[in-house]
């Protein structure tokens, strides 16, 4: 379905564990706005898909679903059970899910839908959710309209810049045409936790020590002219986010029970949370945006 040609390497995809930490300090998490749409008000059953140490996980939690979080990652679930107490969590790939059919409301993948493998993992993906129930996807890309941004990303890669899932997601068949829609985030970021983000990116995690640590240097360097010290500075984010329904299919005996014992948790998704996408700047191309983070 995909062309790995506009996809990342994907011996990166699991490569994140031995920066388990550096990746919970330095990766931005998700605003409440953008986590309500994509899930929806009411409280509802969420399988999370590469939920990695929690960054999505925590605010799901803190607005009432219940979560059972994955990641074929030990290390980064051990990071997310210390984060997120209140979640489930579970060692899986999303090409072979820890769940009934027909038991979840919504399957939720944040900054990891690239990394599957679409054929095996949409299947499995459908099969689990209820009749009405929604695959949510999102990914926090940097705002490269600013021009500083835009260099950073030249100096630390862009691959997960072109992540999008609507031509994916209709080859499938097994999917509605997704709604979207983004929202504004803005991240507190100084030397160090600039250092530990670009650190925590696989095609940085995957290099030789050499190679690593010169590229951890020009990020000093760059920092060292653009930012401000230890006082920070703000970086910031757009996270575009999709939904999509399941298609309808037949129910099977096995699946009628699966569902009948799951039970129905949440009711029916409420469409809820959309309130829209802001915006902090208006993407002329000024340095003069370095400084006005607010």
């Amino acid at each position: 379905m995909d062309d790995d040609a506009t996809r990342p390497d994907h011996r990166w995809a699991r490569s994140f564990g031995p920066v388990a930490e550096a990746y919970d300090r330095g990766r931005p998490g998700y605003s409440p706005q953008a986590a309500s749409w994509l899930v929806g008000r009411e409280a509802a059953s969420v399988l999370e898909l590469g939920a990695g140490t929690g960054k999505l996980t925590a605010e799901l939690v803190t607005q009432g679903h219940d979560v059972h979080a994955t990641d074929p990652d030990e290390r980064m679930l051990e990071v997310l059970r210390a984060r997120v107490p209140g979640a489930r969590a579970s060692v899986a790939g999303a090409e072979e899910l820890p769940a009934g059919d027909r038991s979840v409301d919504v399957v939720v993948a944040a900054q990891c839908f690239h990394w599957f493998d679409h054929d095996l993992a949409l299947p499995e993906i459908a099969r689990v959710l209820k009749a009405g129930g929604v695959l949510a996807l999102v990914w926090n890309h940097r705002d490269d309209r600013i021009p500083w941004v835009r260099r950073l990303g030249d100096l630390i890669g862009t691959q997960e810049q072109l992540a999008d899932p609507t031509d994916v997601l209709a080859a499938s068949k097994l999917f509605e045409p997704p709604a979207s829609t983004t929202y504004m985030l803005w991240q507190d970021i100084n030397r160090d936790s600039l250092v530990d983000l670009v650190s925590s990116r696989s095609n940085i995690v995957t290099l030789d020590d050499a190679s690593r640590t010169a590229k951890l240097a020009e990020v000093v360097a760059f920092y060292d002219d653009f930012g401000r010290g230890y006082d920070g500075m703000q970086l910031p984010y757009l996270s575009r986010c999709f939904r999509a329904r399941v298609v309808d299919r037949p129910v099977t005996r096995a699946a009628e029970s699966a569902g009948d014992l799951a039970g129905d948790l949440a009711g029916d998704l409420a469409a809820g949370g959309d309130q829209g996408p802001t915006s902090r700047n208006d993407g002329s191309d000024t340095d003069t945006l370095l400084i006005d983070f607010r």
